[in-house]
């Protein structure tokens, strides 16, 4: 399947609908100036499309006492063992993430434990045993300093058409200026 080409209008409603989920599409409409029905329209193309493929609630790990965040990165023996090593890996509850990486190593998991007994277990006595991992490297995060979902970019041509927008109206202001001085030069 092709890419989705997304105009102005559904990128608005994916900006607000990334900002909150939740927000009611009577109000998304207001925002676009288009009816309710157009935006569930829209919504629907855009899930129909997998641009949208869901929602969820978001929980603080913290919260639940999940207080050490870590990535291992994951070396595999040999390439076809993956799926087996990956179903295994999707057992392990403490796994929120795996993603196929290039480099040195085949995966790169990102977990949470309780503690640091709880990671040393993970890491010690559960990633090494599933068949198939021949190495890993660990990697603990003191600190979360940036989460986010993905920022929603101009295309190249709404950017070039954003850059003359704001020559434009940069030029406009530089005439407006202009006009408003020159009859204050004529009275000197």
């Amino acid at each position: 399947m092709g890419r989705y080409r997304i105009d102005a209008t559904d990128h608005k409603i994916l900006t607000l609908l990334i900002k909150n989920a939740r927000t009611p599409f009577l109000e998304i409409a207001r925002e676009c100036g288009i009816s309710g029905a157009a935006v569930h329209q829209r919504v629907k193309k855009l899930e129909d499309a997998d641009v949208i493929v869901g929602s969820r609630m978001l929980v603080k790990p913290r919260s639940l006492g999940l207080d050490i965040c870590a990535f291992v990165n994951v070396k595999l023996s040999k390439p076809d063992i993956s799926q087996l090593a990956i179903e295994a890996l999707r057992q392990m509850h403490e796994i929120v993430e795996c993603h196929f990486i290039a480099g040195p190593f085949s995966l790169l998991l990102k977990l949470y434990c309780y503690d640091n007994e709880h990671l040393m277990d993970v890491l010690v006595n559960q990633i090494p045993h599933v068949v198939g991992v021949s190495d890993t490297a660990s990697f603990i995060s003191l600190e979360q300093v940036i989460e986010r979902e993905p920022h929603l970019l101009p295309s190249k041509k709404e950017s070039e058409e954003e850059l003359k927008e704001a020559e434009r109206k940069k030029e406009a202001r530089t005439k407006k200026k202009a006009e408003k001085k020159a009859p204050l030069e004529k009275k000197f």
